[in-house]
């Protein structure tokens, strides 16, 4: 049964292109259906979550993680009485925004857009649904409901100015509220991005030698997990080990923001949607005393994986990847795929310019960028440029 606080497609805020609705699916199915089938949300195969998409099959991705993030979001959502449907369609399109080469890439292309407005991830997964993916005849993006592009926008919370200019100019004609928090369901998406990638980077990182099941045992929440996984299974081979317990961790986080959610639902009360976005605090997070211990977790993955050598060595050569390609693109744009070609024309100075230039890197999945620089910089025969990635 739906919470009173839930968004009910009924009552959606509608689309900015107004559309007949389907007789079998609601808006917000409608929502997440366009969004797996955008072709943003294919590319997320060959970006980097941490590592480098090509440094091995079993390491995550960011579409792996947008359908893990997906799951524990709709375990949480039907916990809460949510809306599922919408909690999903925010869950898949979170991470749209994201460059090639994960957060490495982004730092690189803010620092390069700095001069021209800066670079901020979600603000660009904006762009993306409301502009840049052009599959329909009657307009441009995925013509997302208000409640989804919302949730997109402000998951993390209310955005403060000085707006990134890509969501500033969508919200002077679209106005997403962006001074409250967003809707419950957005609050579980951002809430399950925590958890899946705390989860599977601690996954990752084990499987690619950076730490060890004895150094992640030391961690709170982890070495629990390890002990009751030991009580219970005394000769457990290593494989099954690890993974029985970081399926425990998985279970601790879920349970507590469940647990936290409902304390905090309970002593607010929301009478509705519109009442939660504007209790002054987010209705979904962790509990205090678990995100005390996830800061423990995190500072741990950030010495031993994010700044890792290996790692610190790939992320410098994918910095200088990007910064080759930005100032590639600038000098010479007729680079740029030819449909591309009205939006260059239209570039009108370096400010236009750089933003479409920005888009188009943006856009790129980790191995397109890695052979648009081998091809156009690193002094091989240039290649033309292959439809938008």
């Amino acid at each position: 049964m739906a919470a009173p606080y839930a968004c009910e497609p009924a009552a959606s805020r509608g689309r900015y292109f107004a559309e007949e609705e389907s007789a079998f699916r609601s808006p917000f199915q409608r929502d997440r259906d366009r969004i797996i089938h955008a072709g943003a949300f294919r590319r997320l195969k060959h970006k980097t979550q941490v590592f480098v998409e090509h440094e091995g099959d079993y390491f995550r991705t960011r579409l792996t993680h947008s359908i893990e993030v997906a799951q524990v979001a709709r375990t949480i959502a039907r916990a809460l009485g949510l809306n599922e449907d919408l909690t999903e369609a925010v869950a898949l399109a979170h991470d749209f925004g994201h460059t090639p080469f994960g957060h490495t890439g982004e730092d690189a292309l803010n620092a390069l857009m700095a001069p021209y407005g800066g670079f901020d991830h979600n603000a660009q997964a904006l762009k993306i649904v409301t502009a840049l993916e052009r599959s329909y005849a009657e307009f441009d993006g995925l013509n997302l409901t208000w409640d989804t592009l919302e949730g997109i926008a402000k998951h993390n919370g209310p955005v403060a100015a000085p707006l990134p200019f890509a969501l500033a100019d969508y919200n002077a004609r679209h106005d997403l509220e962006l001074d409250t928090h967003a809707s419950g369901e957005a609050q579980v998406a951002a809430v399950s991005d925590d958890i899946a990638y705390n989860n599977h980077d601690l996954a990752d990182g084990l499987r690619a030698g950076l730490f060890t099941d004895e150094e992640a045992a030391e961690l709170p929440i982890v070495g629990p997990a390890y002990a009751q996984v030991d009580a219970l299974y005394p000769r457990l081979d290593r494989k099954r080990r690890r993974a029985e317990a970081l399926r425990r961790v998985f279970g601790v986080m879920v349970a507590d923001v469940i647990a936290e959610a409902r304390t905090r639902l309970a002593d607010t009360a929301p009478a509705d949607v519109d009442a939660l976005r504007r209790a002054g605090r987010p209705m979904v997070r962790f509990s205090d005393p678990l995100f005390a211990q996830l800061k423990e977790i995190r500072a741990f993955l950030f010495a031993h994986m994010y700044r890792a050598p290996t790692v610190v060595e790939m992320r410098a050569r994918v910095t200088r990847v990007v910064q080759d390609l930005f100032q590639l693109y600038m000098d010479r744009p007729d680079h740029l795929p030819r449909e591309w070609s009205a939006d260059v024309a239209a570039a009108d100075d370096a400010t236009a310019r750089a933003r479409l230039v920005a888009d188009y890197i943006a856009g790129m999945t980790d191995r397109y960028a890695f052979e648009r620089h081998e091809a156009l910089v690193a002094g091989t025969t240039p290649m033309p440029a292959r439809p938008h990635p």
